[in-house]
C-alpha cells in the first residue's frame, strides 16, 4: 500500500513536468514562467520553497525539544514575518522592479539596479558557493523516516529523489515546480494536520498531552516547573534569534523571492499574500507545535546517540502504515519543493548572471536553456554526492557549512535588496560591504566558533546578528559614499511613477 502511494505520487509528479514543456520554450518561460503565474501557484510555491524536510524534521525536532510549546513562536513568525510581512514589503515593488529592469535573478537586479556588473558576478559567486550545502541539506531528513517506513538504504533515497526532481523541472521549468509545488502544498496542508492529531491521540488527546508535558524537567536547561509547556519557553533570547534568522532571513534568500518576479497581477498580489501566510501558518506552526511535545517520547530517544534528527521520526513510528505513507510523502513534497526552487535559482543566476555576464556574453536563448537544464542536473548531482558522503563518512563541516548558509544568504543579500526597492541613496559600495560582511561574519562562526561571545557561537544568532547588522550597515555605508547618478536613479524608480487603470473597488474616480 505503501508503496503504491509512492508510485503514483511520482508518476504525477513526472506526468505534470512533461505536460508543462511547451510553458518552457525560452528562458522567461522556464525561468519565470513568462510572469503569469496565478495567486494560488505562487504563494504555494513560496511556502513549499520555504519549507522543507530541514524545518520538520530537523529544526521541529530540535528546537521543540529545547523550547517546548514555546517553539510554535518560530512557525507563528514565519506565517507573520516570513510571509505576511515579505509579501506586503516586497511583493509589488519586486515585481514591478524586476520587470521594469528585465531581471530575472537577484543578482541580475543587483547589477542593473546599481549600475555594476562586478556586483551581479559577485551576487551570483555567493548564491552558488551557499546554496549548493543548503541544498545538499535537503536529503537529511528523508534517511530516518524511508528507513522506519520501508527499510530501504538511505543512498537508494537520496539517489531517487535527486532523479525525479530533475526530470520534472528540466523538462517543464518554473511552471513545472509551480504546478508540482501546489499538490505538495496541498499534501503538506493535510498531511501535517492528520499527523498532529494522531500523535496528541496516541498520549490521551490535547490537554493530557500538555499536562504531561508540563511535568516534563530537565536541570541542566531550567529549574523552572512546567517550563515546556509555558508561554516563551526556558530560553526566550535564544528563541527569539531562532525566529528572527528562520522569518526575517527568508526576505533575503534568491530562491524566495524570485517567486515575486513572477506574479501575474495586483489580484495575483493580494490573494497570494493571505494564501502564503495561512499556508505558513497551518504547516509551519504546526509543525513546531508537534516537534514541542517531542519530550513526551524521552523514553524512547537517547539524544546523545541518535541526536535531533530522531526525535520526530520516533513521535512517528507508531502510527498506522498508510499514516506512515502519507508522512513519508508529506516530507518528501517539501524535500522536493524545496530543492527544485533551490536548484533553479542557483542555475539560472549561474548561466545568466556569471557566464552570460563575463565568459559566454553572446549566448542566444537556445544556448541559454541548454546551460540552465545541464546545470540543474549538475546542481542536483553535487548535492546528492555531498549527502551521500556526509551520510557515509565523519566529514563535519560540510555539516557546519549546511547551518551557515541560510545566515550567508540571508545576512548578504536581504539589506542590500530591501533599500534597493525603497531607498534612492543606496549605493554599490553600501551592497558590497553587507556582501562581504554576511559571509565573512558565518564564515567566521564557522571555523573559529569557540572565539566567538557566548550568545553568537549559534550559526542561528549569528545569520540574525549578520541581518540585523546589515540593516544598519547599509544606510550608513551609503550615507559616506559616492551617491549614485541622479539620471540612473530617477529611471529605476520612475516604474513605480507610471499611471494604470483599477476598478473603482480599488480607487475612487475623479
Amino acid at each position: 500500500m505503501k508503496l503504491l502511494v509512492l508510485l503514483v505520487y511520482f508518476a504525477v509528479l513526472i506526468g505534470i513536468g512533461l505536460y508543462c514543456r511547451r510553458h518552457a520554450a525560452d528562458v522567461d518561460g522556464f525561468v519565470l514562467g513568462g510572469r503569469s503565474v496565478g495567486p494560488w501557484l505562487t504563494a504555494f510555491a513560496y511556502g513549499t520553497s520555504y519549507f522543507s524536510a530541514v524545518i520538520f524534521v530537523g529544526y521541529a525536532g530540535q528546537f521543540g525539544w529545547k523550547y517546548g510549546l514555546a517553539s510554535t513562536w518560530i512557525g507563528i513568525g514565519n506565517a507573520l514575518v516570513g510571509s505576511l510581512l515579505a509579501w506586503v514589503i516586497l511583493g509589488r515593488r519586486t515585481r514591478i522592479m524586476s520587470q521594469h529592469l528585465d531581471s530575472a535573478t537577484m543578482p541580475a537586479f543587483f547589477g542593473t539596479r546599481f549600475d555594476s556588473p562586478a556586483l551581479k558576478v559577485g551576487a551570483s559567486v555567493i548564491i552558488f558557493i551557499f546554496l549548493i550545502p543548503y541544498t545538499a541539506s535537503l536529503y537529511n531528513g528523508l534517511s530516518r523516516l524511508f528507513g522506519m517506513a520501508f527499510h530501504i538504504d538511505y543512498t537508494v533515497c537520496i539517489v531517487l529523489m535527486a532523479l525525479l526532481t530533475a526530470v520534472y523541472v528540466i523538462a517543464g521549468g518554473y511552471m513545472a515546480t509551480a504546478i508540482n509545488d501546489f499538490i505538495q502544498g496541498i499534501i503538506m496542508l493535510a498531511g501535517i494536520v492528520i499527523i498532529i492529531a494522531a500523535v496528541l491521540m496516541s498520549k490521551g488527546g490535547f490537554m493530557q498531552a500538555v499536562h504531561g508535558l508540563a511535568e516534563v524537567t530537565d536541570a541542566t536547561v531550567s529549574t523552572q516547573p512546567g517550563v515546556f509547556a509555558s508561554f516563551f519557553g526556558p530560553d526566550p533570547l535564544n528563541l527569539f534569534g531562532v525566529v528572527i534568522l528562520t522569518s526575517l532571513g527568508t526576505w533575503g534568500l534568491p530562491q524566495m523571492v524570485q517567486k515575486f518576479y513572477a506574479i501575474k497581477d495586483e489580484a495575483a498580489i493580494h490573494k497570494g499574500t493571505m494564501i502564503s501566510t495561512l499556508f505558513a501558518l497551518v504547516v509551519s506552526g504546526g509543525c513546531y507545535f508537534l516537534g514541542g511535545f517531542g519530550r513526551l517520547f524521552s523514553d524512547q530517544i537517547d539524544i546523545e546517540t541518535d541526536g535531533f534528527d530522531a526525535i520526530i521520526p520516533t513521535m512517528l513510528s507508531n502510527l498506522s502504515p498508510l499514516l506512515i505513507a502519507l508522512v513519508v510523502i508529506l516530507v518528501l513534497s517539501a524535500s522536493m519543493s524545496t530543492l527544485s526552487s533551490l536548484v533553479m535559482a542557483s542555475s539560472s543566476t549561474l548561466t545568466m548572471d556569471f557566464l552570460k555576464g563575463t565568459f559566454l556574453k553572446k549566448m542566444n536563448q537556445k544556448q541559454q536553456l541548454f546551460c540552465i537544464r545541464a546545470f540543474i542536473f549538475v546542481f542536483i548531482a553535487i548535492s546528492a554526492v555531498i549527502a551521500i558522503i556526509q551520510y557515509k563518512s565523519s566529514v563535519t563541516f560540510i555539516a557546519q557549512l549546511m547551518g551557515i548558509s541560510w545566515g550567508a544568504l540571508a545576512g548578504a543579500f536581504l539589506a542590500p535588496f530591501l533599500y534597493g526597492l525603497y531607498w534612492k541613496r543606496t549605493t554599490k559600495a553600501s551592497c558590497w560591504v553587507c556582501f562581504v560582511f554576511g559571509c565573512a561574519l558565518m564564515i567566521a562562526n564557522m571555523l573559529m566558533r569557540p572565539h566567538f561571545p557566548a550568545l553568537l557561537q549559534s550559526p542561528i544568532n549569528s545569520g540574525a546578528f549578520a541581518m540585523l547588522v546589515g540593516l544598519v550597515l547599509v544606510p550608513i555605508v551609503s550615507l559616506f559614499t559616492r551617491a549614485p547618478r541622479k539620471t540612473l536613479v530617477e529611471e529605476t524608480f520612475e516604474c513605480y511613477n507610471k499611471d494604470t487603470v483599477v476598478p473603482q473597488k480599488t480607487a475612487l474616480g475623479k
